[in-house]
């Protein structure tokens, strides 16, 4: 069976100019960041990515405070479920 994990990571090899990468390289750096993350953000917000995991993440909140089963009303006391 072929497991691909969802978080792994592939390089990649661009040619890009020069100065193109020259000026990246100070972005980065002024926001503290590299230029493989910014690559790697751009990417994402093309791919839509993180808004889909925005959207889960949302999701499971959600889910989490309806609580992961939805229960009925109690109409049972707890003596009926020993009753043979």
């Amino acid at each position: 069976m072929w497991y691909t994990d969802p978080v792994a990571t592939q390089n990649l090899t661009l040619s890009i100019e020069k100065d193109v990468l020259l000026e990246a390289r100070k972005y980065a750096l002024e926001h503290d960041t590299t230029v493989n993350q910014l690559v790697r953000d751009y990417l994402a917000d093309l791919s839509g990515l993180e808004g889909r995991r925005r959207l889960a993440r949302e999701r499971l909140l959600a889910a989490m405070d309806r609580g992961i089963a939805e229960v009925e009303p109690i109409t049972w006391k707890r003596e009926d479920l020993y009753e043979r």
